[in-house]
Order: structure tokens, then C-alpha cells, then sequence
């Protein structure tokens, strides 16, 4: 049913309508990394480690020097997407604690990975109702090569059409390192569109993970996309937030395919990447 009044943000679709079907260019689950172990150490020495079956992860979470999160273990059911040969892109949703989730990029041929958590709440820092932190760290067990995820102006002045399924799509323009726009071309969103924060980091060259954290909706997404060919793109992705109740937390993996609409270049006095 379409939105009568577009402004209305009361009207906007929970983050849990939006879930039937938009999931449908998801891609199959992988269980590569069944029987693997993963300890990945960040700066502070923290050491995470993951051991893989198919579709459970057993972690461990020891913190190091002035981290304050306490040493804590679980394990969760998980899913692992491959996006590029050795790369792989693994969500999970803590049993433990419902507020948080954890998505990882591991790289499997550089030895490198990058977490980013995401908290309803909490003491991550910023001003929406979902936050996300984000931990570039080695793998342990595999010997370092290359560069570090970092954060990119990668995609600064692009315009992309993303498609979920053959009922919802949507078009990104982003704007800058901290902001990007949205709006819906089709689906039970068509016609709402609005600017929220994002993030940008480049895990290898063309590969992006992009995130955002909206404010009207009590959710955020991280995603990961393949750029290297503009008129094939693939999206990898997690929405994760508040139900319709603002209560209880939703978490749902999703897909896309895109290409790119076009490419603002701005002059070099006004270039938003470089702000």
C-alpha cells in the first residue's frame, strides 16, 4: 500500500515491514569457513577468537590493553557470504546479548579483516538509535600482506541504482565521507527518500564496504560491494534495528545487484571527498 503523505515520517515502513521478499537477490550462504578457526587482534591486542561450523560460530573475546569491554564467549548461528575469491563477509546476531551485532569481512589471502559492531543504543559514539564501531585487525593464523581496510572517498559523487529484488529498488547518491541520499524507485517505500550518515572503507581495490545509520528509522545496514564492473555490481548486506513495537531488535541479510547511473565530478575547490 503506498504512502498517502510522503513527509509523514510516522507513516515510514518498521524496519520488519520492509523484510517479505526484499531478500530475494541474496546470495547463498557459504560454509567455507566450516572447521577454520579465526583470531583476529586489532591495535589494542584485543583477540577475538572464532571457530566456524557450518552454521555456528563459537567466539571468544579477550580485550587488551584499555579496552573496556569485559572478556566475554559465546557462539551464534551465522552466515557467510563469499564476495571475491578468499573474501567473505560474515554476519551474526548475539544470542547473548540481543543489542549487538558483529559483521566481519575476512580476507583469507591478505590475512586481514575488518569488524564492524553494530549496538542499539550503547556507548558507541554518535546520535542515532543504532551505532556501529568499526576494528580493521589481522588474522592470527595466516600471514599479513597488503594494506589495512581503511575509509575511502571512494564513492564520492556516484550515483547507483541498487536492486533487491524485482519488487524493490533504490538509488544511492553519495554525497560525502559522512552523508549519503537514498530514495525508492520501487517497492512499499516508493517515493521516500531522505539523507543519513554513512561510512565508507575499502577492503580491497573496488570492493567497499559502505554502511549507514538512519534517524528517522531506528535501524542501520552494513554492506559490502563489489565495484570494479559499474554495469554489474554486487551488494552483500545486514539491516539491523527496532521492530514495529520499538522494542524488540530485527536482523535480516539481504542482496543486491546495481550499476552505476552516473558521476558527479565536482570542481577541486568545492570536492566533497576532500572537505
Amino acid at each position: 500500500m503506498p504512502i498517502d503523505d510522503l513527509t509523514d515520517t510516522a507513516a515510514w515502513l518498521p524496519l520488519d515491514g520492509l523484510a517479505p521478499g526484499f531478500d530475494a537477490n541474496k546470495a547463498e550462504h557459504s560454509t567455507d569457513l566450516a572447521g577454520r578457526t579465526a583470531t583476529l587482534v586489532d591495535d589494542r591486542g584485543t583477540r577475538i577468537v572464532h571457530r566456524f561450523a557450518e552454521h555456528r560460530v563459537e567466539w571468544e573475546y579477550v580485550p587488551g590493553a584499555g579496552d573496556p569491554i569485559p572478556h566475554t564467549e559465546s557462539a551464534d548461528d551465522y552466515e557467510a557470504f563469499l564476495v571475491d575469491d578468499g573474501l567473505y563477509f560474515v554476519q551474526f546476531h548475539h544470542e547473548y546479548d540481543p543489542t549487538e551485532a558483529v559483521s566481519l569481512v575476512l580476507d583469507l589471502h591478505s590475512g586481514r579483516a575488518l569488524s564492524v559492531v553494530q549496538a542499539i543504543g550503547g556507548a558507541f559514539p554518535g546520535n542515532t538509535a543504532v551505532k556501529q564501531l568499526f576494528v580493521p585487525s589481522v588474522i592470527e593464523e595466516l600471514t599479513t600482506s597488503g594494506t589495512a581496510a581503511a575509509p575511502s572517498t571512494t564513492l564520492v559523487g556516484r550515483r547507483v541504482l541498487w536492486e533487491y529484488s524485482t519488487e524493490h529498488a533504490y538509488e544511492h547518491v553519495y554525497l560525502g565521507p559522512q552523508w549519503y541520499t537514498w530514495q525508492c524507485l520501487a517497492g512499499p517505500e516508493r517515493g521516500l527518500a531522505d539523507t543519513d550518515e554513512s561510512s565508507v572503507w575499502e577492503v580491497r581495490p573496488g570492493i567497499l564496504v559502505f554502511s549507514w545509520r538512519e534517524k528517522v528509522i531506528p535501524c542501520a545496514s552494513v554492506t559490502i560491494a563489489d565495484h570494479r564492473d559499474q554495469r554489474a555490481l554486487r551488494s552483500h548486506g545486514v539491516l539491523f534495528g527496532l521492530d514495529a513495537s520499538g522494542e524488540q531488535p530485527t536482523h535480516f541479510t539481504f542482496g543486491a545487484h546495481g550499476r552505476l547511473l552516473s558521476n558527479t565530478v565536482h570542481p577541486a575547490a568545492y570536492d566533497p571527498a576532500t572537505a
